[in-house]
């Protein structure tokens, strides 16, 4: 009992600190810079995609619409992470600010800082995003130091995704679960 206990308040304090870990914003910019700083980050973000991986512009501009994610995720045998990220309309140009996080247990150790871009391939998909959230359930990956991007081909059930990563170190063998929501403070009036 005394042992569930203990686990129960280490992984609550893990998560509290993964939580806590900054990425693109911090608390104290207002919601102005913080959409104007995701956006700088999300430009940068497909520019360095579309260097890496020309097939990726491709699909781009085939897409319905995309979103990009700037992350950050810790793992000592527990992972946490979070994130903020805009999702963007091509058509219409409209731009949802959203956060992610991701916790679990793994076989794991290190810190990770990396992007994730996703691309729609038509708006069910996108929406579907974008309103119900979407949820990665299993990964294995080794990244250490500066690396590349992982080469999606195509879109597989509506969306192509990718993951730029920058300087860390990450052995580990999960994602568990990773849920993306719009942010509230960000698209209010």
């Amino acid at each position: 009992m005394k042992r569930r206990a203990g686990l129960g308040i280490l992984l609550l304090a893990f998560l509290l600190a993964a939580g806590c870990a900054t990425t693109t914003v911090s608390r104290g910019m207002s919601p102005a810079q913080k959409r104007a700083e995701i956006d700088r980050m999300a430009e940068a973000t497909l520019a360095r995609l579309f260097e890496v991986n020309p097939q990726a512009k491709v699909l781009y501009d085939a897409s319905r619409g995309w979103a990009v994610f700037d992350n950050l995720k810790l793992s000592l045998f527990l992972s946490g992470g979070g994130g903020a990220g805009v999702a963007v309309d091509r058509p219409t140009g409209r731009r949802i600010y959203m956060r992610m996080a991701t916790a679990g247990l793994n076989i794991g150790l290190g810190g990770q800082k990396y992007q994730i871009v996703f691309l729609f391939q038509d708006e069910k998909t996108f929406n579907d995003f974008v309103e119900i959230g979407f949820k990665a359930e299993a990964q294995a990956n080794a990244v250490a130091g500066k690396a590349g991007v992982n080469a999606a081909t195509g879109f597989t059930n509506g969306m192509a995704v990718y993951q730029l990563t920058e300087a860390g170190l990450m052995l580990q063998a999960d994602i568990s679960g990773t849920r993306y929501w719009k942010w509230a403070e960000l698209n209010g009036p």
